[in-house]
């Protein structure tokens, strides 16, 4: 199928960007993702189907950050308690602060549904689901924190009061209270006080990325049950849905507590007005999408290879660079997300691949490559709520005002056309474009 180019309706001459078409389709508030029944239908069902594991994703998150802490040996941080997966999303639900989503508050029933009997479909105890990998892969999480955490200095307030003294001394509050009964961790900590504050700031960003997909996980069942009732008629009424619900709850508090005992801790209390959008949301798509790391396999970590760049600006591994390996690593490409996917499908996206795929073993690799078009247009709804937030309407009559925003977006995709590293031939913005491309 054959995307409708958009001319560009505004009063400024065309762009000459390489990319002036998608140039054009963002000042008409589209996507970088063509507009076709195809796409659309291939997005939200990424969206169903990631929804579910992220609902497991952003719960365990959090009981990492709160209860598992600095375990000195977390064995069982994956296997989250009964009162995590009963634990209220506060934006589904009929107690929601803001209902994002009109389902309910606890864990997903097609989630507890596999974690009772997984790809074996046999009910047997937990941890032979387990060691059998049959199981939702919190590693990729994991992975995306680790990103977010090495990647600083992407905005917001957060970066710096992790390195401030009110932060330390939060820390050395919950360290001292959570090994208070465990001398040997306690002399560690007189040792390698920095050691133990850099575990703590890991916790803290452990923390925020579980509240961000907390959010995440309701708009994107919420999306899914639209589409199957008709009510997105192209890829930008679900890029728009993005951009006003990243609106609604751009002011969420951002926070790390720890419980200790019957105690709560503060380590970023919620009275410093650390923001969603800010601090979880623009890092998460900065870090995740576009820089991650390298991937052991692909590139060279040798110095004199020039494969890897010397400026973390340059890093360009994110899922909207990266090629689609079948290497079931929990870092870019992220199979085992896609693998975590693959169990959720709607059967509309299974009846499709099962007409595109070259056999069944390659319906992964077709969803990791619906899975970066969905990302595009997350992407895209980004953009666009940059763009609202910091410039101009798009319906704006000043020219110079026009002008600004189009500088804006070409800014934005001039980061697919960078030559350094191969950056352009990574970029996969010209692919997505197509069809075809499967």
């Amino acid at each position: 199928m054959t995307a409708t180019l958009t001319e560009p309706t505004t009063k400024l001459p065309p762009s000459t960007h390489p990319y002036a078409e998608v140039i054009h389709r963002l000042e008409e508030g589209g996507s970088m993702l063509p507009d076709t029944p195809e796409n659309l239908m291939q997005i939200i069902g990424l969206y169903k189907a990631y929804a579910v594991p992220m609902d497991f994703y952003w719960r365990d998150l959090l009981y990492i950050a709160e209860q598992v802490f600095l375990e000195p040996i977390p064995a069982f941080k994956y296997f989250l308690p009964q009162e995590y997966l009963d634990l209220h999303n506060h934006y589904a639900g009929d107690d929601a602060d803001l209902r994002l989503w009109r389902g309910y508050a606890t864990a997903h029933q097609e989630l507890l549904d596999f974690m009772d009997k997984g790809e074996l479909k046999a009910k047997i105890p937990k941890i032979f689901h387990h060691l059998y990998h049959d199981r939702i892969n919190m590693e990729f999480a994991e992975e995306c924190m680790r990103a977010m955490l090495w990647h600083r200095g992407m905005g917001g307030e957060l970066e710096p009061y992790m390195d401030s003294e009110e932060y330390k001394q939060n820390a050395d509050r919950a360290i001292r209270a959570f090994f208070k009964n465990n001398p040997v961790m306690l002399g560690l900590y007189k040792l390698f006080p920095d050691m133990f504050l850099e575990q703590c700031r890991q916790s803290t960003m452990t923390s925020v990325l579980g509240l961000f997909w907390e959010i995440m996980a309701p708009v994107f069942f919420e999306m899914s049950d639209i589409y199957d009732e008709g009510g997105f008629k192209g890829v930008p009424d679900a890029m728009d849905f993005l951009v006003n619900g990243i609106f609604a709850i751009a002011g969420r508090p951002i926070y790390h507590r720890v419980k200790i005992g019957d105690e709560w801790i503060d380590i970023v209390p919620k009275s410093k007005g650390f923001t969603w959008l800010y601090e979880a949301a623009f890092p998460y798509v900065e870090a995740v999408f576009y820089r991650t790391s390298p991937f052991r396999g692909t590139k060279s970590y040798n110095a004199q290879a020039h494969e890897v760049p010397s400026d973390q600006n340059d890093f360009h591994f994110g899922i909207l660079y990266a090629d689609k390996f079948p290497v079931g690593s929990a870092g870019i490409p992220p199979t085992l997300l896609h693998q975590d996917m693959y169990h959720f499908l709607p059967q509309y996206l299974i009846d499709y691949y099962k007409q595109h795929c070259r056999g069944e073993d390659d319906m992964l690799i077709q969803l990791a490559v619906s899975f970066q078009r969905s990302m595009y247009n997350v992407t895209s709804a980004v953009i666009q709520a940059g763009r609202a937030a910091l410039l101009y309407p798009l319906d704006d009559p000043n020219p110079k005002h026009l002008l600004a925003n189009r500088h804006y977006f070409e800014g934005q995709l001039n980061r697919f056309c960078n030559p350094k590293y191969g950056m352009d031939k990574a970029a996969r913005i010209g692919m997505v474009q197509d069809q075809n491309y499967r």
